[in-house]
């Protein structure tokens, strides 16, 4: 018998009697679920064999890990939810990473996990693990079906969960047998939730209070994390900042939120953000956070963390407010919401005039610097490339370290939902198949993937999926043959004993690539990058460039820990 593939029929039949398996297909194509990232194996056969049978596209990626970080990748830049499917045991237990980091970040994923029959739930059956105990802590909300009848309930509520409020990580655990049995499905019940009703509209009360502040305060500053583009409030955001003369800094997460060229627009805090964002931070007498959770990499020292304001914090997460800095106008509300009514309500506009020239003289005396008086093809050089032959409309992602900082600070980023990056968790490994997820849900973006020579190497199986379906995906690795912030960190403080940072033995990235049948460069110079760069970019097919970048660069400015944002080092060469 061949082993061709049979045609798909164009359309699944509905019929009066489904398996549980086909009801998932068919719940997945009234949720209008397009993508589905995933891997098969033995205790989800029967949901594949459905699968088989139905239009949406299945993403076979070479990992788990690959398969939702690309679905992090897809949530993050086209809002809707990315929806992955892995086996039981180790085919879930691979997921758990990606899991942890979508709930850091507020991803919101859909997870369908196979399981072991219920007949043999507990016994520590074959490919069997406990993925309700271990998923608990680090998802929104998790179920397992034990009665098929309700399969079609719980994906309703698994999409809704996932997608409303604080948007999250949900997983459905499936058992092999109910996936296996029939029923005549009913797909028209009433989502019924009584003890989850995220807020959404501001308490107005605290909207007319918070106006006031803004009337009152003479050194305003606006927090604007990734509340705002969850919440696609870039628009508003714009409109209350111009109306009312309120400088902005992005977190992280948030860049994108705001036009990076905007005379109001600060820059990143933080860590590594700038000086100016990071003394607008401090010196503030009013801080208005907006779907931001005052994170540690955020805020370094909190004791000397906006100590002489009066801080606002809009959020759409209850439990976020006050959790770790003291609030005095808590309005928990969706961003967009929320600014509307900061907008929409008579309030005066504060003289900021003194304030924001201070803070353009900061920009002045304490720009962003990188070397100049050196021959060395310098990583902070590769991000600006990349930056000149986009024009500055790409969709970047990053896994985290040097390079996510250095993209962080230099790319500088005028449109929301181009900027793809594992903030909370930290997560090597998140970029490359990130921007095959970002490139499946924008087919005619430019997506870069900016990674490093170590996170590379975590998730590089990819290339083969990027090589099946053809994706324009260029993938420009930042080598500097070392883990980079590691180095940076054993260089400040452990006395430069560099202990297993450094990645002196690495594979020939550009016969790695060839190997996948995708066009591969390798770089040593600026001069060499701005040929292979021109020509990389002029064409949509997967490209990858290996960056040979100086060993040595650290990411400046930093805030080393235990210090407060007003204790920057690196400011100045």
């Amino acid at each position: 018998m061949s082993m061709r593939a049979k045609a798909k029929p164009e359309a699944e039949a509905v019929t009066a009697e489904m398996t549980g398996a086909e009801v998932l297909i068919h719940s997945l194509k009234k949720e209008n679920v397009e993508v589905l990232f995933g891997y098969p194996g033995g205790a989800v056969l029967p949901i594949y064999d459905a699968l088989y049978r139905s239009p949406i596209k299945h993403i076979l990626s070479k990992h788990e890990q690959g398969s939702i970080h690309a679905a992090e990748g897809y949530a993050r830049v086209s809002g809707k939810p990315g929806v992955v499917i892995a086996t039981s045991g180790p085919g879930a237990t691979n997921l758990v990473t990606g899991i942890t980091d979508a709930m850091m970040d507020s991803l919101p994923l859909v997870i369908f996990t196979g399981q072991v029959a219920s007949t043999v739930i507990g016994t520590d059956a074959f490919q069997e693990a406990d993925i309700m105990g271990i998923t608990a802590p680090i998802t929104k909300h998790n179920y397992q079906v034990r009665d098929v009848q309700d399969l079609p309930r719980i994906i309703k509520e698994a999409f809704h969960i996932a997608t409303t409020g604080r948007p999250g990580p949900v997983l459905v655990d499936i058992p092999k047998d109910v996936a296996n049995k029939t029923i005549s499905p009913d797909y028209d019940s009433t989502i019924h939730l009584p003890g989850y009703q995220p807020t959404f509209s501001p308490n107005i009360l605290q909207i007319k209070k918070l106006a006031d502040a803004v009337g009152q305060a003479k050194k305003p500053v606006i927090l604007a994390g990734a509340g705002i583009l969850h919440a696609n409030a870039g628009k508003e955001l714009l409109t209350f900042t111009e109306k009312h003369k309120i400088p902005v800094v992005n977190t992280l997460l948030g860049l994108g939120s705001y036009p990076g060229q905007h005379p109001l627009f600060l820059g990143m805090g933080g860590m590594h953000g700038t000086y100016t964002a990071n003394m607008a931070l401090y010196e503030c007498d009013l801080l208005i956070s907006i779907g931001a959770r005052f994170d540690d990499r955020l805020t370094g020292n909190l004791a000397h963390f906006a100590k002489n304001a009066v801080v606002a914090h809009i959020d759409v997460d209850p439990a976020e407010i006050g959790k770790n800095v003291p609030t005095q106008i808590p309005i928990v509300s969706d961003a967009r919401e929320a600014l509307r009514k900061l907008v929409d309500v008579d309030s005066e506009t504060p003289d900021t005039e003194d304030w924001r020239n201070q803070l353009t003289e900061n920009s002045k005396n304490y720009p962003l610097w990188k070397k100049t008086n050196t021959d060395e093809f310098l990583p902070q050089q590769v991000v600006e490339l990349v930056h000149e032959y986009t024009k500055g409309d790409a969709i970047i992602t990053t896994d985290v370290g040097q390079h996510q900082m250095w993209a962080a600070q230099y790319y500088a980023f005028t449109d929301a939902n181009r900027w793809v990056t594992s903030g909370g968790l930290g997560t090597m490994g998140f970029g490359f198949p990130a921007a095959v997820g970002a490139q499946l849900a924008f087919p005619d973006q430019t997506v870069v993937a900016l990674t490093g020579d170590g996170g590379f190497q975590m998730t590089l199986q990819e290339l083969s999926t990027l090589q099946e379906l053809n994706l324009p995906v260029k993938v420009v690795i930042m080598n500097n043959h070392t883990l980079g912030m590691v180095r940076q960190w054993q260089e400040a403080f452990y006395e430069e004993r560099y202990s297993h940072s450094l990645l002196p033995v690495q594979p020939d990235f550009v016969k790695l690539g060839e190997a996948y049948g995708i066009k591969s460069y390798k770089v040593e110079t600026q001069e060499e990058a701005r040929v292979v760069f021109e020509e990389a970019f002029s064409h949509r097919d997967p490209v990858l460039i290996d960056c040979r970048v100086s060993g040595k660069e650290n990411v400046y400015p930093m805030i080393a820990p235990g210090k407060g944002l007003h204790q920057m080092i690196g400011v100045k060469p």
